[in-house]
């Protein structure tokens, strides 16, 4: 075991022996370390998925300021973040084929002009005014 480890596994590791909660959460088989870390090296000490872990490290006052000021925009990341990419890849196809088609009825109903209805008077009349008839 002479390899030493990366510097980021390094501050990873220090950052769970400041939040022993982490490791009583793996145990317990909530989540997984590669997760734990992947979340780590994306988001950072400090995003608002290690407030769970902290020792009341922040008030509530405080989480609240941070929740309020990114907003939505922590949320959708949260989504995108556990998204599935060949998932979100069907899903956009799936979009994609569904605009194509309603693009396709959309053209097909403005290209075509409106073509005159055909109504029960201007069957029984001919099409030509003067109508001559065999004898």
């Amino acid at each position: 075991m002479g390899k030493s480890l990366h510097p980021k596994v390094k501050e990873f590791k220090e950052f769970v022996r400041k939040n022993p909660k982490i490791i009583k959460d793996v145990r317990n088989g909530n989540t997984n370390w590669q997760d734990l870390f992947e979340d780590w090296y994306i988001l950072g000490e400090e995003d608002t998925r290690w407030d769970s872990y902290r020792d009341g490290e922040k008030s509530s006052e405080a989480k609240a300021v941070d929740s309020n000021k990114n907003g939505w925009f922590d949320s959708v990341g949260e989504l995108v973040k556990n998204m599935d990419a060949n998932q979100l890849q069907s899903h956009i196809n799936n979009i994609s084929e569904v605009l194509g088609t309603v693009q396709g009825v959309i053209s097909q109903f403005s290209s075509n002009p409106k073509s005159p209805t055909v109504s029960s008077d201007t069957r029984s009349k001919p099409s030509h005014p003067f109508s001559f008839r065999k004898d």
